[in-house]
Order: structure tokens, then sequence, then C-alpha cells
């Protein structure tokens, strides 16, 4: 038997078919960008001005021409933390920590990026927050940096950063100090005067409570010898009598008691001779 040949003909305009399916898959896979939670992005236009400042897309899915790019970056609240050393007021070095809550402007995600790039943090929040701490805390002394200063300096540490950022489209929401370190022996020494301080302010509050009772017991034995007194003007010798034959009838009326009266005492008043 002889050999027999299949001949496979490849359909009319199938290989232009596949042609188009290949470039489908590579336009899609280019194209496709996702935006996750908390995110915004901006397009930079190739072959046009580059960053496209008037829309900034939000979460979800969203097809892009392959030969732009969609710049994806945080648009929530956000935050960094830093330490840095600065001189107080006398010219003492400190260290300084604390952490930056701030978030970029939805809306002008492009504007920012395209005026201050992408690594805008660095560039734009890191030297206002180094500028505005040192100012605000060269203003303080070592001691009022340790100890009762720390909300007043954050809210002008937020205040100069707020000032400085103004039309930058990025917000600045909170500022934390959270560490002043000092020298071992200015932090030794201002602990110790708080230390003082604070037993002073004790002491002042032992000797206030005991100066407090001292007059409340002088006021109450003032009123009870008023009292007694005003009682001993009042008791007459008429008065005492009556007292007496009063106190006298109701032993006289106990069911337990025998009173034998002979006479009358001093100044009148019945002489009890022996009762059961």
């Amino acid at each position: 038997m002889a050999n027999q040949q299949v001949e496979f003909k490849f359909p009319k305009g199938g290989i232009f078919t596949i042609i188009i399916i290949v470039l489908g898959i590579i336009f899609i896979s280019k194209s496709a960008v996702t935006i996750g939670p908390g995110e915004g992005g901006v397009i930079f236009e190739r072959f046009g001005d580059g960053i496209n400042t008037e829309t900034t897309y939000g979460e979800g899915f969203h097809i892009v021409a392959p030969w732009n790019k969609m710049i994806v970056r945080k648009v929530r609240q956000q935050s960094i933390s830093d330490e840095m050393n600065v001189l107080s007021v006398n010219g003492l070095e400190v260290k300084v920590s604390g952490t930056i809550w701030y978030e970029p402007e939805f809306s002008n995600l492009g504007k920012l990026i395209k005026t201050k790039g992408e690594d805008y943090e660095r560039e734009l929040l890191d030297p206002a927050i180094n500028a505005a701490a040192r100012s605000v805390v060269g203003r303080y002394t070592p001691e009022q940096l340790y100890s009762s200063k720390r909300d007043v300096i954050e809210q002008e540490i937020l205040d100069e950063v707020s000032t400085v950022l103004k039309d930058q489209y990025l917000i600045v929401k909170r500022v934390l100090v959270e560490d002043v370190k000092l020298p071992p022996t200015i932090r030794t020494a201002i602990e110790t005067k708080l230390k003082q301080e604070q037993e002073s302010l004790e002491y002042e509050f032992r000797l206030a409570k005991a100066k407090k009772e001292a007059e409340r017991q002088k006021i109450d034995a003032e009123g009870k010898a008023t009292a007694n007194r005003i009682l001993s003007a009042s008791l007459t010798d008429k008065i005492l009598q009556e007292k007496g034959i009063e106190a006298t009838l109701k032993l006289a009326e106990s069911n337990n008691s025998k009173v034998v009266v002979i006479g009358s005492g001093k100044n009148g008043m019945p002489i009890i001779l022996g009762n059961q």
C-alpha cells in the first residue's frame, strides 16, 4: 500500500486572527492597571505633556494606553518618624524624635508629583519638618523641652510646617514629639530639680491642710464655749428647781423604784434617801 500523506490547510485569515489575539493580550497586559484601597493614580503621557494634572484616578480597574504610564501613590493618611539633633535656646544640643501624620491632596496629586516628583516626602516634607523643628525647639530651654512644654511644641511645629506647605498640595495632620534626649548630666540635674519641686509642693500642701484643721478646731471650740455661756446664763434657780422636780416625779413613777422624800435639800430640792 502506498503511503498517503495528509495535507493540512491553514484556514484563510487564521494567521491574521492569531496576530490580533496576541496583540490584544499584549495590549491588555500593558494597559490594565488596578489601583488599590487608599491609593490614587495619575497618568504620565509619554508623547504628551508628561504628568496629566487634570485627573486623579481612584481605586479600581483602569485601562491606560500602553505608551503611557500610570503612577500610583498612597493618598490616605500616612506617617513618618524621624530623629534630629537641634539646639535649645541656650545652645545645648538635644536629640528630638517624633512622628508626623500627613496625606497628599487627592485632587491635586498630579500637581504634587509634577512639581515635586514621585519622592515628594524627601523633597518637600522632610525639609519643612526639619526647619520647623529647629525653629521651635530653639525657643525653649532643655527643662521646658523635657517636662512641661510638649503640647505647645507639637502645636507650634504643626503650625510652622502647615505654613511652609501651604499651597504645596500636601497636608500635615498631626505632629507628635515622642522623646527628647538630653546629655546625662543635664537630665539628672533636671530630674533632681523636678523631684525637689514636687517634694516642696507636697510639704506646702501638708502645711495648708494642718492649718485648715487647726482653724476648724478653733472655730469648733469657740462655738462650744459660746453655747455653754448662753446655756449658763439661761439656767436660773427656778428653772433648776423645776428640772429637779420633773426628774424626781419620773423616778417615783417607775415600777422598779421606791423613793422616800423627807424635807428638802439645799435650794428646796427633794432629798432621795433610798430606792430599789
